[in-house]
């Protein structure tokens, strides 16, 4: 193996404190890209003004789950995420099962981000430059600047999107406040009169869109300084952070519009998607509305870059697991998995360039199928790993049963809610009521059957690599902390075959 491999399966240890998982985690979420597009989404199809509600809701629902995701994270440090958990907890074939939907959600998820940030480069640079290129070439760029800045390592990765982070949202909190000095927030809002009128299902359903990407703290668990304190306290300040924001900056808007007349004026702006700059020429002036343009992009690619990496530590996960070609674990010397990453976004280009290929409207085909699967399969992903927490800690018997069993399992109920919404409202998710995108959450179940076969041949196939996939995910012990607490049960004895 060459010298930068010397790495292989080694992820980058001790590189991200909190502030740096959680720069990962919302620069995937993307705040201003969530506003621009889902929040006013949100508004134009679900509960108008209720919008404000709908984020409060789900972000309670995630608070709740996180405190059963918290406990497990003390139990589980692994680049496999979810993956990881649901073996962990529902046994081997149900973890690779679990592997398999991560795959196809975070894949098509990078494969809609590549063709996001290359329409809107298109749009917006034609705009303030009359430089107006083909959107794929510009997808190209984004996909080969994300590669080449995701080679530099984990930490490099975190400080850029740091900076993206601050800037994307300093915008919008100038904007905000702009609306409160000026005009001042409406607490109609909060009105249950308000909150659940319209199509409030299809409001929560795009409020936890928004959210998509913040169960990625588990994944930087191996790259994490003292994972076992460092991944709760990161997944707690990300849904609370991102749920305040996406509620506070909705509400902004809502009083901008009026809350009366919200959702009829975020219709009226639905097709051409500029509700939020609309707002901002009158509030913020041209020159900010041009600087909020350029922040998108920059929003855009540090979106594209942080699913990027979370991709590509499932396939680096599942190749060290060789449910996979092990090649996928082979890492440089800074810990970067450089072959998944490669294979990650060709994989995208290349579902994107299809699209291109057959002349279809990114904005009308490519994004919305790609990214309304890929949020339907993190959905399930997440509810996957909801149940597998609570099934983990009742076989143990942990008397911590608030945390351990009422609020993770309050917090399962709310994620099947929103899973079943997003099933049953999938042409909207998906921007499209095509018989062919109609056809795409039945990916999943077809993901889970293949998670099994695989599970069941690797078992035939390769004995000792099956019962390792246990041994592959590391404990409390592995992450340089105290031995599990008395009376556990073993971790082999956790593990059903």
């Amino acid at each position: 193996m060459a010298d930068n491999d010397r790495g292989h399966a080694v992820l980058a240890r001790n590189s991200l404190g909190v502030a740096g998982v959680v720069f990962l985690v919302l620069a995937a979420v993307a705040p201003l890209t969530g506003i621009v597009v889902i929040a006013a989404i949100g508004i134009a199809l679900g509960n108008g003004a209720g919008m404000v509600g709908a984020f409060m809701i789900v972000t309670v629902a995630l608070l709740l789950f996180a405190v059963g995701y918290a406990r497990m994270s003390r139990e589980v440090v692994s680049a496999g995420g979810f993956y990881a958990y649901t073996v962990k907890g529902l046994g081997r074939p149900a973890g690779v099962a679990a592997g398999y939907v991560a795959l196809l959600g975070y894949n098509f998820f990078v494969a809609g981000a590549v063709g996001t940030s290359g329409f809107f480069m298109q749009s917006i640079i034609a705009s303030l430059t009359g430089w107006n290129v083909h959107w794929f070439v510009w997808s190209l760029v984004s996909a080969a600047a994300a590669f080449l800045l995701s080679r530099q390592g984990i930490d490099f990765s975190a400080k850029v999107l740091g900076v993206s982070l601050i800037l994307e949202v300093s915008i919008l909190l100038v904007f905000d406040f702009s609306v409160l000095s000026s005009t001042g927030f409406s607490f109609d809002v909060f009105s249950p009169s308000t909150v659940f009128s319209g199509a409030v299902g299809v409001a929560l359903l795009f409020a936890a869109n928004a959210f998509v990407g913040f169960e990625a703290t588990g994944l930087f668990s191996e790259e994490a300084r003292n994972p076992l304190k460092t991944i709760p306290r990161a997944t707690y300040t990300a849904i609370v952070f991102i749920g305040a924001f996406a509620a506070f900056t909705t509400w902004a808007i809502v009083s901008a519009t009026g809350t009366a007349q919200a959702q009829a004026t975020a219709v009226d702006h639905l097709a051409s998607g500029d509700l939020v700059f609309s707002l901002s020429q009158h509030y913020l002036g041209p020159v900010l509305t041009d600087a909020m343009m350029v922040l998108l992009l920059i929003s855009l690619f540090a979106a594209l870059m942080a699913l990027h990496n979370s991709a590509t530590r499932y396939l680096f996960s599942l190749g060290r697991a060789r449910i996979l070609p092990r090649r996928l674990s082979a890492t440089r010397a800074n810990g970067v998995p450089q072959f998944a990453s490669a294979v990650q976004l060709i994989f995208a280009t290349v579902v994107a360039g299809s699209f291109a290929a057959a002349g279809l409207d990114p904005i009308a085909s490519l994004i919305p199928s790609m990214t309304g699967f890929g949020t339907l399969a993190i959905l399930a992903l997440q509810m996957l790993a909801a149940l597998a927490i609570v099934v983990f800690f009742r076989r143990r018997k942990d008397p911590r049963v608030l945390s351990t069993l009422v609020a993770p399992g309050l917090g399962l109920a709310g994620l099947t809610l929103i899973v079943i919404l997003a099933v049953v409202n999938f042409p909207v998710l998906a921007g499209s009521d095509a018989p062919v995108i109609a056809l795409l959450p039945a990916l999943l179940p077809l993901a889970v059957v293949g998670g099994v076969v695989a599970a069941a041949a690797l078992k035939r196939r390769n004995p000792a690599a099956y019962a390792g996939l246990s041994a592959d995910i590391e404990g409390r012990s592995a992450a340089g902390t105290a031995e599990p607490e008395a009376g556990h049960a073993t971790e082999a004895a956790e593990v059903s075959e």
